[in-house]
């Protein structure tokens, strides 16, 4: 993903609408789970280095790469692989940025498993996209962080409540980064149609999956209570995996 501003989403503060004195308890921090995908990617870049000063190829690359051919003969995990797989220091540099900015106010509205759910749905939808319309060879993190900034759209839209009338400010700020990053993005070498599925799956799985919070309690300690349950996060998982799963196969098919 192209550098981007920061989206000016901080915390949420306590619904204007609720008297003066009330403090709404927020969700506890995941933050370790940004920096442990984070870590991940990184050591895999360190490997990809590696592997071409022993080597005098980019291995990772090579077993991992979104490449249609080898998809078509079956090697169906190139369509998640990519997301750890970056082609310079500045690429890598610019996607982790991106999902240290938006994945930190996430992941404590999602959860864990919710998260990675959405990270890996953005990837894979992504790839998916790519692998449909493009033939050429594509990697990077930047599918997974293009289903983030959908969410945080759609999550702060959902629950604008929490945010009064800076959630307006906030969607307004994430249109103009998707829209800037997809002009970017139309330079050669940069696959669009990756952020651009990586979007709608990040969009999808958050309208149908993403916190619905209530606020809850006794005044003046408030808490936010989430009314989706676990089978419903999971059922809406597995059914847009399956959808992008379907989408994918339709090639291999027809």
């Amino acid at each position: 993903m192209n550098q981007s501003d920061t989206n000016g989403w901080n915390e949420p503060q306590p619904a204007q609408s609720h008297p003066a004195g009330y403090r709404v308890h927020l969700p506890a921090s995941h933050d370790w789970v940004i920096y442990a995908l984070v870590g991940l990617t990184v050591v895999v870049y360190l490997l990809q280095i590696l592997s071409q000063y022993v080597l005098g190829y980019d291995l990772p690359v090579g077993l991992g790469v979104k490449s249609r051919d080898l998809i078509d003969a079956g090697q169906f995990w190139r369509l998640l692989t990519p997301v750890f797989l970056h082609g310079s220091i500045l690429h890598i540099a610019f996607n982790m940025y991106a999902l240290i900015s938006f994945g930190r106010g996430l992941v404590r509205f999602f959860g864990t498993s919710r998260f990675l759910l959405l990270y890996f749905l953005g990837a894979f939808g992504g790839n998916v996209l790519s692998y449909l319309i493009t033939p050429q060879p594509s990697l990077g993190a930047s599918t997974a962080v293009f289903g983030l900034v959908a969410a945080e759209g759609v999550f702060v839209y959902r629950n604008r409540f929490l945010f009064g009338q800076q959630y307006r400010q906030i969607i307004t700020n994430i249109v103009m980064v998707v829209g800037i990053n997809l002009v970017l993005g139309l330079n050669p070498g940069i696959d669009n149609w990756g952020h651009l599925g990586g979007l709608l799956a990040g969009l999808l799985f958050t309208w149908f999956a993403g916190p619905i919070f209530k606020v809850d309690g006794i005044s003046p300690n408030l808490k936010l209570e989430d009314q989706r349950t676990p089978q419903q996060v999971w059922l809406a998982a597995v059914v847009i995996f399956g959808l992008l799963a379907g989408l994918a196969l339709t090639r291999l098919l027809f």
